[in-house]
């Protein structure tokens, strides 16, 4: 029987190779993996030794029993799914039942995302902008296409110059996301964004180069590529000048862009596609948003809605 590390090491390359996931996905699992790797170390057990009660002895370790800080239920419901996943690919490997196949995850409940209002993107663009500044041009550009295309930060800071093209007898601007697990799509880019990639891409990427060569569509103040932290701390500065009140990151873009464009009546369809989501169940969370929001504003508004 090989040790747990060595099946852990094995499935990290399975994931990374064969199943095409994300660095941060791979990553995730990796942390949770080695936490779930101490357990079994610390209680002298070998992999296929692994029990129900076992699996729930080491979730209660995860909620704060008798070791470190407590995890959120949502990332011990992701470690758990990350285990047993694991133990589905190390017992084919290693010919043994899977211990824990039904053992079911915490159930999470049903978080609405928060998006900003149309008023609070406008305020959070404009304050993105430095008075002669020209880095700020790259910073409104970044956040105009994080809100026009509901892409996420990771597939945003990956974009490169050939991901851009137009289409179209309207030449309509278009980028190329590369998304969870390789998958391609297509999303057309609105007038806003586009004038302001063009300011970034004429006026402030070709002095970020000095004359060296890259790819890369966003880069730092050195040329370099511009990374996924770079991009949370230009967003969370602007909301910040622009005093919005809750917590602002890029992935609030991405809610604002559903929200919205469900709100202004597009089929959920084409919503889940412009998303990237592989079902239409994880686009739907969208939906009870602006049922909240007509409930709202007719429990508001209608002159009989109240007793």
């Amino acid at each position: 029987m090989k040790s747990a590390e060595a099946l852990v090491g094995e499935y990290l390359s399975h994931l990374r190779v064969e199943k095409g996931l994300s660095k941060n996905t791979t990553s995730a699992y990796k942390r949770d993996l080695a936490r779930f790797t101490e357990y079994l170390h610390n209680q002298s057990i070998e992999v296929n030794e692994l029990t129900t009660p076992l699996m729930a002895e080491f979730v209660a370790t995860l909620r704060g029993k008798g070791g470190p800080a407590p995890l959120a239920e949502s990332s011990i419901s992701r470690a758990v799914v990350a285990i047993r996943n694991f133990y589905e690919f190390a017992s084919k490997e290693e010919g043994f039942l899977n211990p824990i196949k039904e053992f079911a995850p915490p159930k999470i409940p049903k978080r609405l995302p928060k998006a900003l209002a149309i008023a609070e993107i406008e305020s959070l663009i404009s304050h993105a902008v430095y008075e002669g500044d020209l880095l700020s041009l790259r910073n409104v550009a970044l956040i105009e296409l994080l809100y026009a295309t509901g892409g996420r930060v990771t597939e945003l800071v990956s974009l490169t110059i050939s991901d851009i093209s137009k289409l179209g007898e309207e030449e309509t601007l278009t980028i190329r996301l590369l998304g969870k697990g390789g998958k391609e799509r297509i999303v057309p880019v609105g007038k806003f964004a586009q004038e302001s990639l063009d300011q970034y891409l004429v006026r402030v990427r070709p002095s970020l180069l000095k004359e060296r060569r890259s790819d890369a569509l966003f880069l730092n103040a050195r040329g370099g590529v511009l990374t996924r932290q770079s991009a949370w701390s230009i967003v969370a500065k602007a909301a910040e000048r622009a005093g919005i009140a809750q917590d602002v990151t890029p992935h609030s873009l991405r809610h604002s862009f559903a929200t919205h464009l469900l709100d202004g009546g597009a089929d959920i369809r084409v919503v889940q596609e412009l998303l990237g989501h592989s079902s239409v169940t994880t686009t739907q969370i969208y939906t009870l948003v602006t049922i909240d929001r007509l409930r709202e504003s007719y429990a508001s508004a209608h002159p009989r809605a109240k007793a």
